[in-house]
């Protein structure tokens, strides 16, 4: 399993840990940031850095020959068609809510404010539109009382982000596909920076 991993900052080091910890070749990582602590993992391993040209876009030629899957992990880049195309399976990404629930760059925050009781993760087939993308993996977690965002996060959405992340490659090592569920966009809600 050949894999370019787009991300950042903690999450995307954990993610890069993780899938070396499964075994799998990451070709390549690609960043908004070449200082990043993400890039610098990266380097240190051995694993070629590609800054996108564009931080909000990551276009064909920044993802790593004979990809067979990019993974995104705390990106808020979109990834192309072309560059979709560019990976046999597609691509994943991990979202810190039960979408379509709380679709946006600010999932936990949003939970917190909606006083949802509980909360979730899901992977999702990266997709044209943002967080609109078929469901390969979900699961929820309860919300304690008086939780702030970053303590959700922490506690309980980052490390379920990880064992998901790790279920869908798994996943598609052996099967060489992925699980793929629509989303109900009756349910779809907004979770737009606060």
């Amino acid at each position: 399993m050949r894999i370019t991993l787009v991300g950042s900052r903690h999450f995307g080091v954990m993610t890069l840990d993780m899938l070396r910890q499964r075994g799998v070749d990451v070709v390549r990582v690609v960043v908004a940031d070449g200082d990043d602590r993400l890039a610098t993992a990266a380097r240190a391993a051995g694993i070629e850095v590609t800054v996108q040209a564009d931080p909000k876009r990551v276009v064909a030629s920044e993802i790593g020959s004979d990809t067979d899957l990019i993974v995104t992990a705390h990106s808020h880049a979109r990834i192309t068609k072309e560059a979709l195309a560019a990976a046999k399976l597609g691509g994943i990404g991990y979202h810190p809510s039960l979408l379509p629930r709380h679709r946006g760059i600010a999932a936990v925050e949003w939970t917190i404010r909606e006083g949802d009781p509980i909360a979730g993760g899901s992977i999702y087939h990266l997709a044209e539109r943002m967080d609109a993308g078929a469901i390969a993996a979900q699961e929820w977690v309860f919300v304690r009382k008086g939780e702030t965002a970053r303590e959700l996060w922490e506690r309980a959405l980052a490390p379920l982000g990880q064992k998901l992340l790790g279920e869908a490659i798994d996943y598609a090592k052996a099967h060489k596909s992925l699980p793929a569920k629509a989303q109900d966009e009756e349910f779809a809600t907004r979770a737009p920076k606060l």
